[in-house]
């Protein structure tokens, strides 16, 4: 978003961007420490392929939580 746009925006919206970002942070940072104590047998798929697809991707995090995870 640039500067412009973002001052465009009444404070309610400027709080619920900011809200997301930091929404979206902090499920990054739960999939990630998630991802790193789990053993590979309790994940679908590749830790690597994981990790990648949780920074490269804004819905990785949340693919991770769903599908990644295996349910015992």
């Amino acid at each position: 978003m640039q500067i412009r746009e973002w001052e465009g925006l009444n404070p309610t919206q400027q709080r619920l961007v900011a809200l997301a970002a930091v929404l979206d942070i902090l499920l990054l940072a739960a999939a990630l420490f998630d991802l790193s104590r789990r053993s590979p047998e309790q994940i679908h798929g590749s830790k690597t392929i994981w990790k990648m697809a949780i920074f490269f991707d804004f819905v990785g995090p949340g693919a991770y939580f769903l599908f990644g995870r295996r349910r015992d």
